[in-house]
């Protein structure tokens, strides 16, 4: 698979996994949510939908070459990073907290919970890094509008997305699934123009190679 491909599919997947996170997440933030199976794929979803993302902008720079994609690819990266630890933690260590909380009859334990989501340290990191996340998709966006080589519109529903990410978590639940609805539209668009643009380019070598 060509460049363009390759990185039209981790938009695709990442999308799809970020659409994944809240409707498989429970709609709630209870010890019974948290100790279940269903808290754990979501949050490994978004983990994963991250990563693709990083690498999705990264195959972006490859595609674009411009000094503005690789600062978008850069940013992005820093974003993920600083963002991961958290997902990481509410994934597996709330889970443990929570399965300890009910098995033991223990519902103060939750109380780690709270102070562990909540920390000033844990809280910031979060937030910096998806304050980037969003910046970095946006720089990509406006990177492919000045590019000339992919639609102009292709990377503005994934920033969107991602700019919409922080204020979606103070909305009711059902919001966050149209959010994850919003970044998989966001997503495979951009997938779809990336497509597009390594079969007119597989084509153009194919004209240039007969000729």
């Amino acid at each position: 698979m060509t460049t363009p491909r390759l990185t039209a599919a981790a938009y695709a997947s990442s999308g799809l996994l970020f659409l994944l996170y809240p409707a498989i997440r429970p709609s709630t933030d209870d010890a019974a949510a948290m100790a279940s199976t269903a808290w754990v794929a979501g949050h490994a979803a978004a983990m994963i939908g991250f990563i693709l993302l990083g690498l999705g902008v990264l195959g972006l720079h490859q595609v674009l070459g411009d000094r503005l994609s690789l600062r978008a690819a850069v940013v992005t990266w820093i974003g993920a990073g600083l963002t991961l630890p958290y997902y990481g933690a509410e994934d597996f260590g709330l889970n443990v907290i929570a399965q300890r909380s009910l098995r033991d009859g223990a519902p103060a334990l939750m109380e780690l919970a709270e102070e562990f989501r909540y920390g000033p340290v844990a809280v910031t990191m979060f937030a910096v890094g998806l304050v980037l996340l969003g910046a970095g998709t946006v720089m990509a966006a406006v990177s492919i509008w000045r590019s000339g080589r992919l639609q102009k519109w292709g990377g503005v529903p994934p920033a969107v997305g991602f700019a919409l990410f922080i204020p979606q978590f103070f909305g009711p639940y059902p919001l966050r699934v149209v959010h994850g609805a919003l970044i998989l539209v966001g997503g495979v668009w951009l997938a779809a123009v990336l497509w597009r643009s390594g079969s007119l380019a597989g084509r153009q070598r194919a004209g240039v190679t007969r000729t």
